[in-house]
């Protein structure tokens, strides 16, 4: 088969630039693995977007295909645990990034980056879940572990639009959690309200206020975008309260005091979900499986494009009009 043809997203260098584009592949040049998977579903990510683009920070050799996530069906293997006709998925790793991705017809990859998707879950909802949906389930897990429980409890998420933010608000509906607050700097109301958030701040309202203690508004708080706004979010936290760090679509850089740690006690951590262990990936994918409904898909779904509507999704991505999880649907 290392010589079959099929199309696929190539991201790659030309003089002082990067160049996008729908091509024909082969399996011979994809990256090292011992399974082969037909792809049916993808989903697009912010990652992917910063993929794409020059001094992106995200792919360091060329040519690549994007997609940090993937599902479809094996039709080649040899890793001991999987056999021809397995539904898997597989998000992170290093797919997409320093791996062939799964913007393509046909992926390669490692047996042990692949998980068995849930027997009652089919291919399309998976790739929907994608590594948005992990990061989303790990950050909840982990808050959980310092004192989450109370459904009451005051939530805050940043980025609540995006693909992590929006999956957030569905799994924490799903656990009970009613008291959910969402930051967005768009103007998008109307799908946050299906999501069906409490209450909806602008970012600059967030940003009002810089001193280094403020009111007690939020006791945990998800923050995918970082940046001057994880600065003002701090100072807000309640007691004992908590915040998990997922993203930093408003920059790597911030400044903060020691005093909201040390005079309120908060735990500041990050969530890295690329590189769990198959195990932990298991448990995470089980935990969703139970939470997941049609609803929750059909809310957070905004449209379902083909390798070559790809671009114009990352476009919106890179300029901050996305809203949702867009699916690529390969097949």
């Amino acid at each position: 088969m290392s010589d079959k043809i099929f199309k696929a997203l190539i991201v790659d260098e030309q003089d002082d630039s990067v160049i996008s584009s729908v091509k024909e592949w082969s399996v011979d040049r994809l990256s090292e693995g011992d399974t082969l998977v037909e792809v049916d579903y993808s989903a697009i990510n912010y990652k992917d977007a910063l993929a794409t683009i020059k001094n992106g920070g995200v792919i360091r050799s060329y040519p690549m295909i994007p997609g940090i996530d993937f599902s479809g069906t094996i039709i080649e293997t040899t890793h001991d645990g999987l056999k021809v006709g397995d539904k898997v998925v597989v998000t992170g790793q290093g797919t997409g990034v320093s791996h062939t991705g799964g913007f393509s017809e046909i992926a390669r990859v490692p047996g042990e980056w692949i998980q068995v998707v849930p027997q009652e879950m089919d291919l399309k909802v998976a790739a929907f879940v994608g590594t948005a949906g992990i990061t989303a389930a790990q950050a909840i897990h982990r808050l959980e572990s310092i004192g989450l429980n109370d459904k009451e409890a005051s939530i805050l998420i940043t980025g609540a639009t995006g693909g992590v933010g929006s999956m957030a608000i569905n799994l924490l509906k799903a656990h009970g959690f009613t008291n959910i607050t969402a930051l967005s700097r768009k103007n998008s109301t109307d799908y946050l309200e299906t999501l069906g958030v409490q209450y909806i701040i602008s970012t600059d309202e967030m940003l009002e206020n810089t001193r280094p203690l403020q009111k007690q508004e939020f006791d945990y708080v998800i923050d995918t975008i970082g940046g001057v706004t994880l600065e003002a979010i701090l100072p807000k936290i309640s007691y004992g309260g908590g915040i998990a760090l997922c993203g930093n679509a408003s920059g790597i850089k911030f400044n903060t005091t020691v005093l909201p740690f040390i005079l309120r006690g908060i735990t500041m951590f990050g969530i890295d979900s690329v590189q769990l262990t198959s195990d932990e990936k298991k448990e995470l994918w089980q935990t969703i499986n139970q939470s997941i409904t049609k609803e929750m898909v059909d809310s957070t779904i905004s449209n379902e494009v083909s390798l070559e509507g790809i671009l114009s999704v990352t476009k919106q991505l890179l300029e901050g009009t996305h809203s949702g999880r867009t699916i690529v649907s390969i097949k």
